[in-house]
């Protein structure tokens, strides 16, 4: 009977299953949030603008100016409630 020749044994790092999928498994490590108040994002939402930068959700505009006790539209246009938004800061 004829033998098949194996190659060499090299030793490879030793791979715990278990603790690769609990890593896998768990959510990814909360970043601290930092609370930021409605007149500041605001105050961001209109530095962006003035800087040349284009609100792409409409809903998110929305929310601000609600936030600082505007009345809005949903179908409000996005450039009318940003000058709204200025008007309620300068006050």
């Amino acid at each position: 009977m004829r033998r098949h020749h194996r190659p060499p044994v090299t030793k490879r790092p030793e791979i715990k299953p278990w603790t690769w999928l609990m890593r896998w498994w768990q959510p990814p490590p909360a970043r601290p949030a930092v609370p930021v108040s409605d007149r500041q994002r605001a105050q961001d939402l209109i530095r962006a603008v003035d800087a040349g930068g284009i609100p792409l959700n409409p809903a998110r505009v929305n929310d601000i100016a609600r936030r600082l006790g505007l009345e809005v539209s949903r179908h409000a246009r996005v450039d009318e409630t940003i000058a709204r938004i200025r008007a309620a800061l300068k006050r």
